[in-house]
């Protein structure tokens, strides 16, 4: 794999921290590639933070920032692309996977863990959008993470699997199944799979989240090219194995480690976060940012509460 090494990212690069471009593989043999933020000047050894999404986005999107943003306020942080996806590796590109995914959180945590200015007893993971629910299955099955966000949340097995606030019918359900049983046919057939239209183009007409999904994607303010979001799509069949298994059945089981939901209080994927924070069990906090959208937590400096989450990990990932 031949990484970028220029700055391709959608947000300005800070002069408080040093980044560099790394690849580590997953336990699938996938290489994952990342970007890794330090504080300058930093010495000894520092708690860390994973960052992953949204779903569809590249490390060069609001994981970036986020990684980014956080390596200010003092943290090692790594920005992964998730597997197929970006510069990471994998076979067809743009598949998604709620198992793969999850473990590429994890994948992560190693690669953070063996840095040698890295403390692997105070390592944390903020997951956003789709990857937040990826987040949080990750943190329930790999103990090792000791606090988690999770940040404008979709639960992706719940929507792919029932639709926006629950609506798709069993036999709705039951007819996209049989019609995503059958594409494998015809993707056999033709040696490789066929892909859903491209993503957040507007035609007229559409929900106004998806306008702000375009607004996000599709224009300057966070536009890149290897982003599934950026006028790419997934494959026709990347829903099947979504639909078949709900990724927040153990949230309970994050606990005693800390989670923090953080959601705008006029985003269309609210009820994620808020079904999310009343499954979990305690220690758990759910902050709804005023006025906010859904994309507005993927850039918006003024409304992603980045002081709050510094104060979430500083209190979690603290020196013992």
């Amino acid at each position: 794999m031949t990484l970028t090494q220029t700055w391709d990212k959608v947000f300005p690069k800070s002069d408080k921290v040093d980044h560099r471009k790394v690849m580590f593989k997953n336990r699938y043999g996938i290489t994952l590639a990342a970007d890794l933020y330090r504080p300058k000047n930093a010495s000894g050894k520092l708690a860390a933070i994973a960052v992953g999404g949204p779903f569809g986005a590249v490390k060069e999107q609001s994981s970036g920032l986020y990684a980014q943003t956080m390596a200010e306020r003092g943290f090692v942080t790594l920005a992964f692309d998730p597997s197929y996806t970006g510069e990471s590796g994998g076979e067809p590109r743009n598949v998604a996977s709620p198992d793969i995914n999850t473990e590429d959180f994890s994948a992560a945590v190693d690669f953070l863990g063996l840095q040698p200015n890295v403390d692997r007893e105070r390592i944390g993971i903020i997951g956003i959008c789709g990857w937040g629910g990826m987040a949080l299955n990750a943190t329930a099955v790999d103990k090792r993470v000791k606090a988690v966000v999770a940040s404008t949340m979709y639960d992706m097995t719940r929507v792919m699997s029932k639709g926006y606030n629950d609506r798709v019918t069993p036999e709705q359900r039951t007819q996209t199944l049989e019609q995503l049983s059958r594409q494998r046919w015809k993707d056999t057939e033709a040696g490789k799979p066929a892909y859903q239209p491209p993503y957040n183009e507007l035609k007229g007409g559409e929900a106004q989240f998806l306008v702000e999904y375009h607004d996000y994607y599709r224009t300057k303010r966070g536009y890149h090219a290897r982003s599934v979001n950026s006028g790419n799509a997934w494959t026709i069949t990347t829903p099947l194995s979504f639909m078949n298994m709900p990724i927040l059945t153990y949230i309970k089981e994050i606990s005693p480690r800390p989670i923090l939901f953080i959601h705008g209080e006029n985003a269309h994927s609210r009820y994620f976060s808020e079904t999310a924070y009343a499954a979990a069990a305690q220690p758990k906090e759910l902050v709804i940012v005023p006025g906010a959208n859904h994309v507005d937590l993927y850039d918006q400096m003024d409304k992603i509460p980045f002081d709050r989450m510094a104060d979430f990990f500083n209190q979690n990932l603290a020196a013992k």
